[in-house]
């Protein structure tokens, strides 16, 4: 996952609504570098008075899930396809295009063994600011590059380093995203999980991002088996993310 750094951004009132931009912060070197900064709950709740995609990282359920969603598509791991299909995991893959490149096979047969495939834009801009022509070309563009590659159109779209502001919901609205997902924990090179906000430690309905592309030692499958010693170790298991928004 290409990574910089955005600022810490502490907006009045729900993530969802108005007027102010929404930061995820990571551990260093991941999409937002530092500290996490402090942004309000942003469960799932549906679309709100205006029409704009609801902002989640945590999604309300009395299922005893999480949902691994998995960013930018620079780690082609053959041995990730066996994976999910061995353990039938319901992973979310959020593509850029420019990072997968010719690499749209790969995602195809991951598709075929249970993974659902989402919008990460074309290019990886951080999208917070830009004006609404080049917010919603992003956006469309990499909808119409899915549709023309898998036949599908994504419902989830997860803006770049986790920068947003209501021009992009209204961009990714008219695209025809239904939900803009960011995360609550995010799985590091070295296989640990750090948190954007909350008491540390994985809880139902917690969505986890897994970047990808980081300088490590460890697979992208050898990460992904930790975290589902993690996961099972707290009597959870991994949901489908589509299902429950």
């Amino acid at each position: 996952m290409r990574r910089r750094s955005p600022a810490a951004v502490v907006c009045a009132g729900a993530i969802l609504l108005a007027g102010c931009a929404g930061t995820v912060g990571e551990r260093a070197g991941a999409e937002a570098r530092g500290r996490p900064p402090t942004h309000a709950s942003s469960d799932a709740r549906g679309p709100d008075r205006g029409g704009l995609p609801p902002v989640v990282d945590h999604v309300r359920t009395r299922d005893r899930v999480v949902f691994l969603t998995y960013d930018d598509g620079a780690e082609r791991d053959p041995r990730f396809v066996g994976l999910v299909r061995e353990r039938r995991l319901p992973v979310s893959m959020f593509l850029t295009d420019s990072v997968v490149g010719p690499g749209y096979g790969h995602f195809a047969r991951l598709r075929a063994v249970g993974a659902s495939i989402q919008n990460h834009t074309l290019d990886h801009p951080a999208l917070r600011g830009l004006p609404y022509a080049g917010q919603r070309a992003e956006i469309c563009g990499q909808q119409f590059k899915l549709r023309s590659r898998f036949g599908i159109r994504p419902r989830l779209f997860r803006p770049p380093y986790g920068t947003y502001d209501t021009t992009t919901l209204r961009a990714a609205a008219d695209c025809g995203i239904r939900a803009v997902v960011l995360w609550r924990a995010s799985l590091g090179p070295d296989g640990d999980l750090t948190y954007t906000r909350g008491k540390p430690g994985l809880r139902p309905g917690d969505i986890v991002s897994v970047p990808s592309g980081e300088p490590t030692s460890l697979t992208l499958t050898e990460r992904t088996v930790r975290l589902l010693l993690e996961i099972e170790a707290r009597g959870l298991r991994v949901g489908r993310l589509e299902d429950h928004l």
